[in-house]
C-alpha cells in the first residue's frame, strides 16, 4: 500500500520529527510511506472571514495539486468520523482489500481544510472532538497507522 501523508507548513520542532520518522521508519514493513508538505499560507494573526477562507482556499489548492483522481483521500478534521483503533485498522484492511492501494491522509494548517479539500475527501476522521496544532496530529496519525498494521497483522503492540 501507498500512504501519503500532505500536510499544511513545514515541520520544524525536533522532538516531533524524531517521533515521526521512526514511526516511518517501522511503517516501511507493511508500506511505502511518503509525506508531503505543502506551503502555508503567511497571514496576520487576526483575519477577517472572508480572508480566512481566501487562505485555506490557498492552501487546499496546493494540497489538491498533490492527489492523483485514483487516490483515496482520509481528511483529518474536528467534525470527521471518531473510531477506536480496532476499527481504524479494519478500514485501513478493508481499503487494500478493495484495491485501494493509494491512500492519502490529508492535514490542514492551523485555520483547517478548505471546502475543496473537503468535497475530495472520500472520509475523514477525527481523533478528538479537541483542536490539536496540526503538527502534532501528524506524529498521532503515524503511530495510529503503525497500530493499525499491528492490530491488522495480530503482531504485539496494541494493548
Amino acid at each position: 500500500m501507498n500512504i501519503s501523508i500532505i500536510t499544511v507548513g513545514k515541520l520544524k520542532e525536533k522532538y516531533l520529527k524524531q517521533g515521526i520518522a521512526e514511526y516511518t521508519k517501522r511503517l516501511s514493513a507493511y508500506a511505502k510511506v511518503q509525506e508531503i508538505e505543502v506551503p502555508d499560507e503567511k497571514a496576520p494573526e487576526h483575519l477577517s472571514e472572508a480572508d480566512m477562507l481566501l487562505v485555506k482556499q490557498k492552501e487546499g489548492e496546493r494540497i489538491l495539486a498533490k492527489l492523483s483522481p485514483d487516490t483515496h483521500v482520509i481528511a483529518l478534521a474536528i467534525q470527521g468520523k471518531q473510531r477506536t483503533s480496532e476499527e481504524f485498522a479494519r478500514e485501513l484492511d478493508q481499503l487494500a482489500t478493495y484495491g485501494k492501494s493509494k491512500i492519502a491522509f490529508v492535514i490542514g494548517g492551523s485555520l483547517g481544510l478548505s471546502d475543496d479539500v473537503m468535497k475530495r475527501a472520500n472520509d475523514t476522521i477525527s481523533f478528538s472532538k479537541m483542536t490539536f496544532p496540526h503538527q502534532l496530529m501528524k506524529l498521532v496519525l503515524c503511530e495510529q497507522i503503525y497500530r493499525a498494521y499491528r492490530i491488522n497483522r495480530n503482531e504485539p503492540y496494541h494493548k
